[in-house]
């Protein structure tokens, strides 16, 4: 688990969420997890809405790979030493123009396996001072490594809301 000594914040309720201290090890016990939810929606059922004006199982997917891409931008922007604040971002507003619901779910699927991917292979490449390297992420100071943590704990929060609603 991450250090809440380290960055206490807006992402703790993700953080908290992973049992392990070791990042690499966070994603290698989450892989199995992710993999077994993506194959478990159907075509049809990604398409499901639980309430009126909440997101499909699509715009669901859709935003975890695009909240995963920005908490890698971050990760490598403050690894490479940027010292602004990096900008938050309104995920209702990026879901009201991606339309994820005319793609399939193996296509997006694929690109959350791809996105995965090369997430795991960029934080592996980082240095210990590199990951423990601080930084402004919508105005919160955090760790490039917390950020690996942020995105192993949304995933499981998304994952957790898809199984209670959707499924």
């Amino acid at each position: 688990m991450s250090d809440p000594a380290v960055y206490e914040n807006y992402f703790d309720r993700y953080t908290r969420q992973v049992p392990e201290k070791d990042l690499t090890e966070a994603f290698a016990k989450q892989d199995p997890v992710l993999n077994g939810f993506l194959a478990k929606v159907s075509e049809e059922k990604a398409n499901y809405s639980y309430a009126e004006g909440k997101w499909t199982l699509k715009e669901l997917l859709q935003h975890l790979i695009d909240a995963e891409r920005v908490f890698c931008y971050r990760a490598m922007c403050i690894a490479r030493g940027e010292t602004q604040n990096l900008p938050g971002f309104d995920e209702n507003d990026y879901a009201g123009v991606c339309d994820a619901n005319r793609r399939s779910w193996t296509d997006l699927s694929a690109e959350m396996k791809a996105m995965r991917a090369s997430a795991k292979l960029m934080f592996g490449s980082f240095t210990d001072s590199m990951l423990n390297a601080k930084g402004m992420f919508n105005s919160n100071e955090g760790q490039v490594k917390q950020l690996g943590f942020i995105i192993a704990g949304h995933t499981y929060h998304h994952i957790k809301v898809a199984e209670e609603r959707y499924l």
